[in-house]
């Protein structure tokens, strides 16, 4: 059987107000009027005719549409009976109650411990007799664990259980190996030494949470670093490369410095419009473009409608105001560096590279 909470009721009997016919594919129960209990419960049909006794499982709806699983004690291959309008319907004492009360019973719970290991602890049984089992917490170096109020076990009121870790003690740690750190944890390279509340502290709030007016010496870089924007004084670089940003052709082309302040850039199209994105609004800030002609040269690229950050389009300056023009053959390639002076772009070009 199952686990099930059934309902149970005081003298409850009815009539069926339609008639059931065997086979376990009618599982439809239209009993006259209401028995007083809901689904799930056990019924039985007619059960003073020894002949066409049936159990029933009444799994759900409601009394004159009730769904039902049917000759629970297989007397006649789970087809059951054919039970007539008028025929009675009663909730009697059943097995199926007590085989489903034992289950749960026998159901128990489950305890996990941190490493996965499951252990099901439910109540044994021998000779019909329920001998329930016992858990226990185990104590160990440093901790204890006591009951600090049995009662009454409610909501309101549960049972506490409570693990106090204390102070370990030398005689808990083998001799000699029980060593407390000084206020500073830098020195602190031995897996055996306890640092200090104090230490921890301090290494929390002044050498680890942030590196204001520290020194950094001889550091290599595992990973990406992020400036978030601030100031660098008196750098030496050395050995260094900049990003390069794929740039797709377009009439309306887009250059975003968030991608590098390189780019390289074929071009199919002749580009009416530049619009460059993420240029810090203060101080100076160049882009690299090395845009090389494709198969059919003749690309053109207006530099009169520039807009920055999402502002109005305006000319780039050039030197003496000459504008630009690319170069024209097929696969030529020139190399445009453009300098923003906060949101002013100016424009450097070298052309017609070989």
């Amino acid at each position: 059987m199952t686990a099930l909470e059934s309902n149970i009721g005081n003298a409850v009997e009815v009539t069926l107000d339609a008639q059931l016919n065997s086979g376990s594919g009618n599982t439809t129960l239209d009993m006259a009027s209401d028995p007083g209990i809901a689904a799930p419960a056990y019924l039985v049909l007619n059960p003073d005719n020894d002949s066409k006794r049936e159990v029933v499982k009444w799994t759900s709806g409601a009394f004159g549409s009730a769904t039902i699983e049917r000759d629970k004690d297989n007397k006649n291959s789970g087809n059951g009976y054919t039970h007539a309008a008028g025929d009675t319907v009663r909730q009697a004492v059943v097995k199926q109650h007590f085989e489903d009360v034992h289950d749960a019973i026998q159901q128990g719970f489950i305890l996990e411990d941190g490493d996965g290991t499951e252990v099901e602890i439910k109540p044994a049984v021998a000779s019909g007799a329920y001998t329930a089992r016992e858990v226990k917490f185990v104590e160990g170096a440093g901790i204890d664990i006591n009951w600090s109020d049995v009662t009454d076990g409610t909501d309101a009121d549960p049972y506490d259980l409570t693990f106090t870790v204390g102070g370990l003690t030398t005689s808990e740690i083998a001799a000699g190996s029980l060593v407390i750190e000084s206020e500073t944890i830098t020195s602190n390279d031995n897996d055996t030494t306890i640092p200090t509340s104090a230490a921890v502290k301090n290494y929390a709030d002044a050498e680890t949470a942030t590196l204001t007016n520290k020194t950094l010496g001889a550091v290599t870089l595992s990973g990406a670093v992020t400036g978030g924007d601030q100031t660098i004084s008196a750098a030496v670089l050395k050995d260094y490369n900049e990003t390069t940003a794929a740039i797709t052709s377009a009439e309306d082309m887009s250059i975003d410095l968030a991608n590098g302040n390189t780019g390289t850039v074929t071009l199919a199209h002749n580009v009416d419009d530049l619009h460059f994105l993420n240029v810090p609004a203060t101080g100076v800030t160049t882009f690299t473009l090395v845009a090389t002609q494709d198969g059919t040269g003749s690309r053109t690229m207006d530099i009169d409608a520039v807009s920055v950050n999402g502002g109005g389009d305006v000319a780039a300056k050039t030197a003496g105001g000459a504008g630009l023009t690319l170069s024209t053959a097929a696969n030529a390639i020139d190399i445009l560096t453009f300098v923003f002076v906060g949101t002013t772009p100016y424009l450097f070009s070298q052309l017609a590279f070989a």
